[in-house]
C-alpha cells in the first residue's frame, strides 16, 4: 500500500481497517461473526481480546520483568542500557557485541558483532524511524496501541556450534504448546529467511506460511522438552500466544511474546492448514 492509501486507511474503524487489509491479501473479506480459520480467528482476537496486561507482555522492555517472575530470570536474555532517545546512548559503556532494538514494534533492530564497525549514522537513522512509528496502525493489533517507544541495548546472543540464532517459536493454545516453527537463515546476506514447522511431537508438517522451508530441516532442539514446558506456562489461559525462544550453546532464553503471528495477514500453502490450524483456537464467548 502506498502511502497516501495509508494515511486514509488510518481513519477507519478497527474492523472496516482489519477487512479491507485481509481482503488486499487473501482477496476475500474476513468472516468477523463465525471465524473458522486460524488467521480469521485472529482478527477476531485483535477486535475483542484486550486484556490490559497483554501490553506488557509485548514491550521489549517489560516484558522481561514479566517473564523473570513467572519462570525465572535465567531465562531472560540480560539488558545492557535502556534510553529514550537515540543520542542517549553511551556507546562507550557497551560491550564490543551488543543488539539494539525499539521496545514498541518489529522493525527497530540494529545487531552489532563489532562495536568498532558500527555505522551510528544508520544506526539512528533506523531507530528513529522505528521510534516514530505506532505499530498498532499497522495491522491493529491492540496490544502495541499504548506500549512507550524505547530503545534497549541487549546481550549478543550466538550459538557456537551453528553459528546462528536459530528463533524456536511455539503456537499456544491455551496453555497447549501444538505447533512450533523454526526461523533459520536470517543472518546469511543474499538468502531468504527459512520456517520449517513442527508438531508438538516434532514432526515436520507439510505446510509454509510466510517464508519457504529450509532446503535441510533443521534438527530438534536439545532444550525442546524445557522449551514446550515454559511456553505452555507463561500461555495458560490465553487463546493464542506465540512464544518465541532461543537456545545458545545448551542454554534457553525467550525471544518475544506475539498474539498476532504475522497480524494473521499471511496465507498458508496449502490453505487447509489455515483451517486445522484454525480449529486449535477457542475463542472466548
Amino acid at each position: 500500500m502506498n502511502t497516501t492509501v495509508k494515511k486514509i486507511m488510518r481513519l477507519l474503524p478497527d474492523s472496516a481497517y482489519i477487512s479491507l487489509k485481509y481482503f488486499y491479501h487473501f482477496k476475500k473479506f474476513p468472516n468477523l461473526k463465525n471465524p473458522k480459520t486460524f488467521n480469521e480467528k485472529l482478527q477476531w482476537l485483535k477486535l475483542h481480546e484486550r486484556n490490559p496486561e497483554y501490553t506488557k507482555m509485548v514491550d521489549k522492555y517489560e516484558v522481561k520483568k514479566y517473564l523473570a517472575e513467572r519462570v525465572g530470570e535465567e531465562y531472560v536474555v540480560p539488558n545492557l542500557g535502556v534510553w529514550d532517545k537515540f543520542e542517549d546512548i553511551d556507546f562507550d559503556s557497551l560491550p564490543d557485541q551488543f543488539v539494539l532494538k525499539c521496545t514498541h514494534d518489529c522493525g527497530g533492530l540494529v545487531i552489532v558483532k563489532d562495536k568498532s564497525k558500527l555505522d551510528i549514522e544508520a544506526a539512528r537513522k533506523k531507530i528513529n524511524t522505528s521510534l516514530k512509528r505506532n505499530y498498532f496502525w499497522e495491522g491493529r493489533e491492540w496490544p502495541y496501541k499504548n506500549v512507550k517507544p524505547r530503545i534497549i541495548a541487549e546481550k549478543y546472543l550466538e550459538d557456537s556450534r551453528t553459528g546462528e540464532l536459530p528463533d524456536y517459536k511455539f503456537f499456544c493454545f491455551d496453555g497447549k504448546a501444538n505447533v512450533l516453527f523454526i526461523a533459520t537463515e536470517r543472518s546469511r546476506q543474499n538468502t531468504e529467511t527459512k520456517f520449517d514447522f513442527y508438531d508438538a511431537e516434532f514432526n515436520h508438517l507439510p505446510f509454509t506460511n510466510g517464508h519457504p522451508n529450509a532446503d535441510v530441516p533443521p534438527l530438534k532442539p536439545e532444550k525442546f522438552e524445557e522449551m514446550k514446558t515454559l511456553a505452555e506456562k507463561v500461555s495458560k489461559g490465553i487463546p493464542l500466544l506465540r512464544v518465541d525462544f532461543y537456545e545458545v550453546n545448551g542454554k534457553v532464553y525467550f525471544g518475544e511474546l506475539t498474539f498476532s503471528h504475522w497480524s494473521g495477514m499471511i496465507p498458508f500453502n496449502p490453505d487447509e492448514w489455515d483451517h486445522k490450524l484454525g480449529d486449535m483456537i477457542v475463542l472466548p464467548k
